[in-house]
């Protein structure tokens, strides 16, 4: 197991160097001129020249990617263009809040749409399989950021009060902090809980048409340790692919949620970046996501060998 985990670590090593790559080349094609920025619009031509290249932005893209990079791989990411803060301590002050986010996110999806997944797996074609999957597929269709502003005019003009809609001051802090975070949680797992509980359904009613569950109720066993010992424990595994991969999905979306509800995590810095041109931290919070993407990957991988004995990476 430990050499197999070795392995991923370096196999994501191409990864990570193709994404920063991407996004360095990528970004330098938008519309808009950071030292324009940063300079101000009535700039002279030689003023707005001199600022490039403090910035080193003359440097043919290559020669400022090889500069980026070994500066990336000492830990160095660079000062953010705007504010001149390093985008290390940029990310590290906001991405706890995000990882919450995500977090709270994850496990509501989880704890709502495994449970509706397995009862409709066990009740199909009832007006409870009918009715949640009807459910899921309008969760699946509606966008985070629609959703997110049907819930502040919900808990603004029906709920007056019940909810702070106004984003809170960073860091989060205290009692209150779950006040600010119920309508971007709600919002960000609407999506993940639409798509967890489709592929719990149909994972159990592929597990539960198999021979050995008519074997184990032939052999009389209660029908509630037929479902959750037997089929249950057999369909996890795609359950927990699809679970690890949404993970890496609400970090995308906390982009949207966070903009909506003013939260104030990576999402929301990268938005903000992009919107100044601030290429070093547009690049380091895209990598930081790129990280939590490979990440995520190999521990459901090594979920795997401990869900399903036949899976082994000796």
């Amino acid at each position: 197991m430990i050499n197999y985990i070795i392995r991923r670590l370096f196999l994501a090593i191409p990864v990570l160097l193709g994404a920063s790559f991407f996004v360095f080349w990528s970004i330098r094609w938008v519309p808009g001129d950071p030292a324009r920025a940063i300079a101000g619009e009535l700039a002279t031509p030689a003023l707005i020249a001199q600022v490039r290249a403090e910035l080193g932005l003359d440097e043919p893209i290559l020669v400022q990617y090889s500069i980026y990079l070994g500066r990336t791989i000492q830990g160095d990411m660079g000062n953010s263009i705007r504010s001149g803060v390093p985008v290390a301590d940029e990310i590290t002050r906001r991405l706890p809040n995000t990882l919450k986010l995500a977090a709270a996110g994850l496990v509501l999806s989880a704890i709502i749409g495994i449970p509706i997944g397995v009862f409709s797996a066990t009740r199909p074609n009832s007006w409870f399989d009918g009715g949640s999957m009807t459910f899921a597929l309008i969760g699946v269709s509606m966008p985070i950021f629609w959703l997110g502003l049907m819930l502040m005019i919900f808990f603004a003009v029906l709920l007056p009060r019940w909810l702070d809609l106004a984003g809170p001051v960073l860091p989060p802090t205290g009692s209150e902090t779950w006040k600010h975070m119920v309508m971007p949680t709600i919002a960000l797992a609407a999506n993940s809980m639409a798509i967890q509980a489709r592929m719990t359904r149909a994972c159990m009613l592929e597990v539960l048409r198999q021979d050995y569950i008519r074997t184990a109720r032939a052999k009389g066993l209660i029908e509630r340790l037929v479902i959750y010992k037997h089929a249950f424990r057999n369909a996890l595994i795609p359950i927990v692919t699809i679970i690890g991969l949404q993970f890496g999905t609400l970090l995308g979306g906390a982009v949207l949620t966070e903009t909506v509800f003013a939260w104030p995590g990576i999402g929301r810095l990268l938005v903000e970046a992009i919107s100044y041109r601030d290429y070093p931290v547009i690049q380091g919070v895209i990598l930081v996501i790129t990280i939590g993407f490979v990440l995520t990957n190999l521990l459901v991988d090594v979920l795997y060998a401990y869900l399903d004995p036949r899976v082994h990476y000796d």
